[in-house]
C-alpha cells in the first residue's frame, strides 16, 4: 500500500529551516500503515531534506556551517550559464540531498527523542516550495 501527501509553503530564501516533522508523522497516521518506510522529498534542486535538533543554536551552526563548506558569493560556472548567483545553493543540494527515509514500525516513523525532519533552503531567494511524502507499507 502507498499513501501520498503533498506540502506546500513559501521559504524566507538561504538558510530557512522548516520543521516538517510533524506534518509527516500526521501523514504516516492518515496512512494507516503500520510497518513500511516514509520518504520526503524536495521537489527542486536548490533545496534539501534532512534530520536534525531542530534548535536555535544548531539552527544558526547550520548555515555556518554550509558557507564554510560551499561559500555563497564564491563564482560557481553555473553562475555564468544563468546569471542568477545561485550556484552554490544547487551544490548544497547535491551534497546534502533531496529526500530523507526512514522506517514506519507499529504505525510510527522512527526517530529519536531530539531528531526532527527538516527541510532547507538554499536558494539565494525566497521560493514557493512543494515537499512529497510517501507511506509505503502494509
Amino acid at each position: 500500500m502507498i499513501h501520498s501527501h503533498t506540502m506546500q509553503f513559501h521559504t524566507r530564501g538561504d538558510g530557512d529551516m522548516i520543521n516538517l516533522t510533524a506534518e509527516v508523522d500526521q501523514a504516516v497516521r492518515e496512512s494507516n500503515i503500520r510497518e513500511g518506510i516514509v520518504v520526503v522529498c524536495a521537489v527542486g534542486s536548490t533545496a534539501g531534506v534532512s534530520t536534525i535538533e531542530f534548535e536555535p543554536g544548531l539552527r544558526r551552526d547550520w548555515p555556518e556551517l554550509m558557507q564554510g563548506i560551499v561559500p555563497a558569493g564564491t563564482p560557481y560556472h553555473h553562475d555564468q550559464t544563468w546569471g542568477n548567483g545561485n550556484g552554490y545553493a544547487h551544490l548544497r543540494s547535491t551534497l546534502v540531498g533531496t529526500t530523507f527515509t526512514t522506517a514506519v514500525s507499529e504505525g510510527k516513523m522512527t526517530l529519536g527523542t531530539w531528531q526532527q525532519i527538516v527541510f532547507l533552503e538554499f536558494d539565494n531567494r525566497p521560493r514557493d516550495r512543494e515537499v512529497r511524502v510517501q507511506v509505503m507499507g502494509e
